[in-house]
C-alpha cells in the first residue's frame, strides 16, 4: 500500500501514475525488467501483447502450457505467492466480476465446441473402419 501513496505533491496529474488492471501491473513490471528508453527496448515492448482474460481473436487459438513456468515446479512447497487478479481488486480495478463473467461465457462456448469435435472425430474413426471394412474382400 505504500505504493500507492506515493504522489506528486504540487499537482498529482503528473504522476506518478498507479496503473490497476492486472494486464497494466504485468505490463509495467515487465517494463521494469527492459531497457525501454533504446530502440530495441522500445520495440520489445511494443511486441508484448497483455490481455485480462482471452479476447476474441485469442479465444480460437489452441493454449499451450510452459512447463518452466509453472509455480508447482518453480517455487518451493514454503515459498509465499500472490494472484495479480486478487491484488488488483483490492487496489481498485472494478472489472473483475466483468472479466470473470466473460471468461466463464467464453468457457461454455469452448466446452461445446470440443464436444462437438470430439463426436465429429468418433464418427469419422467409425466411418473410416466401416470403410476399411468394406474394402477389405
Amino acid at each position: 500500500m505504500n505504493f500507492m501513496r506515493k504522489r506528486c505533491v504540487v499537482n498529482p496529474n503528473r504522476g506518478p501514475f498507479h496503473l490497476r488492471a492486472p494486464s497494466k501491473i504485468f505490463w509495467r513490471t515487465v517494463r521494469g525488467m527492459v531497457p525501454h528508453k533504446t530502440p530495441r527496448g522500445a520495440a520489445a515492448l511494443e511486441r508484448l501483447k497483455i490481455f485480462e482474460g482471452v479476447p476474441p481473436p485469442y479465444d480460437k487459438e489452441k493454449r499451450v502450457v510452459v512447463p518452466a513456468a509453472l509455480r508447482v515446479l518453480r517455487l518451493g512447497p514454503a515459498r509465499k505467492y500472490t494472484i495479480l487478479k486478487r491484488l488488483s481488486s483490492e487496489f481498485g480495478w472494478k472489472y473483475q466480476d466483468v472479466v470473470e463473467r466473460l471468461e466463464s461465457q467464453r468457457k461454455e462456448k469452448s466446452k461445446v465446441f470440443y464436444e462437438r469435435k470430439k463426436a465429429i472425430q468418433k464418427l469419422r474413426v467409425q466411418a473410416a473402419s466401416n470403410v476399411a471394412s468394406a474394402v477389405t474382400p
